[in-house]
Order: structure tokens, then sequence, then C-alpha cells
């Protein structure tokens, strides 16, 4: 039997029930307040509201001289304009697979809606109210002006052109069967700014925002000495009639060209390779350097969606293929999403930037065994992780096979004797480099 008596058990007993009772409300105060905090404080979604976008483009009425806002509508008389937007992303905003598959990943929130189909007329819902800029919390009226045809359009031609019953356009001097009127933004970046610089929200600590083209755009060079206006890469400039039958003028193309297509991530990019020393020699270590140089962009390389990043890699093979050293290293944005959003790391290309990426391997000492070998370097551009790509199939719906990452630069080049024309020697790289840059 224990010695302990009455009374000491008696306050042991009660020592343990404080003991519970007050772990007990930790674990209920601790679990109230990751209650509150995910659905009182912290956004579900991974932007915030800017007023501008916190609604959708307000219905519009068709203009006289036309029968509907749809894009083929458009296209009797400005035909070309119409078939280079059916090429574009524009107008694939709303039934692009991989929007449908993130949208759906997203719960289908309303506000990306947007700008994937900006007039309220393809918007089955209308937002009266958003308490406190929760948009999870939005409230809504059924829309009695949805045009379902209409939404999947996408960016349509109305979506940019008409307001208040009347078309705007770049010009001041149109002669149109239907109102119109010019507008000077069409002219700006003011035309891009809506939906290329989405804002971040409250809990929410990105750098310029999850999407943020707008604000990464070079101001001196591009802006001041070249002109350069998001027009200039993205609709490059065409003298041809606007309409059939019109006079012959310098308007731009509607191609909106960008991150989906590696020929313009090609266009943007320039790409160098040198050796050290230009000739490898058996036992000796060779340093190869590839440079990356931002010369045609005015924003930042990789922009737009986070999840786009660079990789760059290097691989020595030998005669039978295969990969005796190999090396990779990645350039994008390294973001935490949880609990709160928090941008960790940054090292995409700036405008007129460049950096460069070596690689050192030793040369076998037999000539006989350097005979077959051969350095491949490789840039590629992905439009997202291969995680985030069968996550987005299997649980999200992402229909078809759709290509995720694309080869900007790839080179397989022997070791066994001189180096190929594509190297250059390491001191003449920085004038390489500047030559590129004023070239744009």
């Amino acid at each position: 039997m224990s010695g302990e008596t009455p009374q000491k058990r008696g306050w042991f007993r009660t020592f343990c029930r404080v003991c519970e009772w007050t772990s007990l409300g930790v674990l209920l105060l601790a679990a109230a307040a990751v209650y509150l905090f995910y659905n009182e404080l912290r956004p579900k979604v991974i932007f915030g509201l800017r007023q501008d976008f916190a609604q959708a483009i307000p219905v519009q009425k068709v203009p006289a001289g036309l029968s509907s806002l749809k894009a083929e509508e458009c296209g009797k008389c400005h035909r070309e304009i119409y078939e280079e937007w059916k090429t574009s992303y524009h107008a694939q905003a709303f039934t692009d697979p991989f929007f449908r598959a993130y949208w759906r990943k997203d719960g289908e929130v309303w506000i990306c809606l947007n700008c994937h189909t900006p007039l309220a007329n393809q918007q089955p819902a209308l937002i009266t109210e958003v308490p406190r800029n929760r948009v999870e919390k939005a409230v809504t009226a059924p829309n009695p002006d949805f045009d379902q045809a209409l939404q999947q359009e996408g960016i349509t031609c109305a979506g940019c052109h008409v307001r208040d019953g009347v078309i705007l356009g770049p010009f001041d001097d149109s002669v149109a069967p239907h109102p119109t009127q010019f507008d000077p933004k069409f002219r700006t970046t003011e035309i891009c700014y809506r939906c290329h610089q989405v804002p971040k929200g409250p809990f929410q600590f990105y750098n310029v925002g999850p999407c943020g083209t707008f604000p990464e755009y070079e101001g001196t060079y591009f802006a001041r000495e070249r002109g350069f206006i998001c027009q200039s890469c993205h609709m490059p400039e065409v003298e041809r009639p606007m309409a059939e039958g019109g006079p012959i003028r310098l308007g731009r193309r509607h191609l909106w060209r960008g991150g989906h297509d590696p020929e313009q991530i090609k266009s943007a990019l320039a790409v160098q390779l040198a050796a050290d020393p230009p000739q490898p020699r058996p036992g000796e270590p060779t340093t190869f350097t590839l440079t990356l140089i931002n010369a045609g962009a005015g924003h930042k390389l990789p922009t737009g969606d986070p999840d786009r990043y660079f990789t760059v890699e290097f691989r020595v093979v030998d005669g039978t293929g295969r990969v005796v050293k190999d090396q990779a290293a990645a350039m994008g944005r390294w973001i935490l999403w949880q609990p709160v959003i928090v941008e960790l790391y940054d090292n995409r290309l700036p405008p007129l930037a460049s950096r460069d990426y070596r690689f050192t391997h030793r040369m076998p000492a037999s000539p006989d065994a350097l005979a077959g070998l051969k350095l491949q370097v490789r840039v590629r551009y992905h439009i997202l992780t291969d995680k985030a790509y069968h996550t987005l199939k299997e649980r999200y719906g992402l229909q078809g096979d759709h290509p995720y990452s694309f080869a900007i630069y790839e080179r397989e080049v022997p070791l066994s004797g001189p180096l190929s024309a594509e190297f250059i020697p390491l001191g003449s790289l920085h004038h390489r480099a500047a030559s590129c840059s004023q070239k744009g």
C-alpha cells in the first residue's frame, strides 16, 4: 500500500483534472484560432481585389448596325482580324483545358471570370456585393442577360471594343456601318492593365502580385528609347485594310502570342555558349558557360502565372549514350502557399539582364575515351511542374495530352576535337551580350 494520505491523493487528482481541462481548453482555443484564420481572415483565392476588375464589365447592348456581339459578326467585315483572334489564347480564355482544370481546383470562383470572360453578358451570375472584399463570400444574383454562346468566346471582340452601344478603336476617322469612337487607350499599355496586373490580397506577400507582368515592365530602354508598349511584341504592326474594302492602315495583328508559344519565348531569350579552354584536353577540366540574356522582353522571363519556370540542363554522355555527368538549375519563382502566401525567392531574368550557368567536367585521361564523348545542353520552358500537371489530370479533370514544357535551346557537341563555331571564347561574351541587347 502507498504511504500517501487521502488528502495528498485528492490534491493530485485535482491537479490532473486541472491539467486535462487546461490542455483541452488550449486545444479548443487553437482549433478556434485556426478556423477563424482560414475562414474569416485568410482569403481563399490567391490574389486580391482591385476596383477595376472587382466587377465584370457591365452588360453591353448590341451596337446599331450589328446583329450580335459575337466575334463571328465582327468577322463579316474584319475577316483577317477575326481569323487571327480565333488562333489566340484570348479566344480560348474560357475553354482552354488548363484554365478549366485550374478553375475547378480553385472551386470555380467567380472572380476568375472577370478576366477570362470579362463581359457581364458572358457570366451566369451578377455580383451584387462582396462583403469585406472576401471573394468567397460574394452575394450573387441570376443574370438575365447571360449569353452562354458568348461565354465560350472568352476574351471576345466586344470585351475590348464595345462600350455603351459604340465600337471603340485606335482610329479617329473611321467610317463604318455602326457607331465608332476613338479611344486613346488602344495606343497605350492601359488596355492590357486590367487583367495583366493581378494584385495581392491580405496575408499574401508576393513581390508584385501573383501575375504581375505589368509592374515588371522595364520603363527606360524599351519604353523610352525604343517606344515599346505591350502591343509592340504581342500585337505586331501590319499594314492592311482594317475592314474589307477599307483604306490600308498601319494596324496590329490580333495574336497575343505569349507564354504558351515556344517561338515567342525564343524571340525574347538570347542564349550563348562558351568553353574554357575552347579545345578540351585529356585529363584536364573544361568549364562550359551558358549565358541567358533577356534581350527581347520588356518584362521578366518567365512572367505571368507563378508556376512558370525555366530549367538549364547540362549532360556529358559517352559513345553508348550513358550519362557520365549531369547538372541542372531552375529559374523562376518559389512561393510558399500555406499557411500564408510568401514569395520566398525570385531569380527570374529582368529585362536586358543576363545570367551565367557554369558546368565543369574533367575530360578522361585517355584520348580513346574522349572519342565518343558529347556535351548536351538544353534550356526548357515549363508552364507548370510535372507534379502539378499530373494533379490537374488526375484530380481536376484536365482533358487531353497538352505540351506543358518546351525546349527553347538544344545543342549536342562532340568533345573529341576543337569545339564548333557556336562556342565563343569567354573574353568576348560581354561584347556579344551588349550587342544583342542593343538589337533588342
